[in-house]
C-alpha cells in the first residue's frame, strides 16, 4: 500500500467515525471497528505497536452491567468508542503527513 493510498483510506474511516458520533449505530459501529483495526494492523502493526491508548477503546467510561443499554446509553457508548477510535486514526495521518513515519508494507509509487 502507498503512503497516498494509507492516507486516503483512513480520511475516509475519520470521516465514517465522525458520521457515528452524529447518528450512532451500534451495528455500524461493529463494522467501522473491524475496518479501522484492519487498516491500522496493516499499516502500523499489532495493537501493541501502534497505539498502547487503543486498548483502552471500546471500554465505555460508565459501564452498564447485567443489562441492556438503553437507546440513550447506547448512543453514548457508541459516541465515545468512536470519538476515541478517530482520535487514534486522526494521529495516524499526522504520523504519515506531518511526520512522514514509515509504515509496514510500505509501497513505493
Amino acid at each position: 500500500m502507498t503512503r497516498e493510498e494509507l492516507v486516503r483510506n483512513t480520511r475516509q474511516l475519520i470521516d465514517e467515525g465522525d458520521r457515528l458520533v452524529a447518528n450512532p449505530s451500534h451495528a455500524a459501529l461493529r463494522v467501522w471497528l473491524q475496518l479501522t483495526d484492519e487498516l491500522l494492523a496493516a499499516a502500523w502493526g499489532s495493537m501493541d505497536r501502534y497505539h498502547l491508548a487503543w486498548l483502552q477503546v471500546g471500554r465505555p467510561s460508565e459501564a452498564v452491567r447485567g443489562r441492556s443499554m438503553t437507546p440513550d446509553e447506547e448512543a453514548g457508548y457508541v459516541r465515545e468508542v468512536a470519538r476515541a477510535k478517530t482520535a487514534v486514526l486522526r494521529m495516524s495521518v499526522d504520523a504519515l503527513t506531518r511526520h512522514g513515519m514509515p509504515f509496514v508494507g510500505e509501497t513505493r509509487d
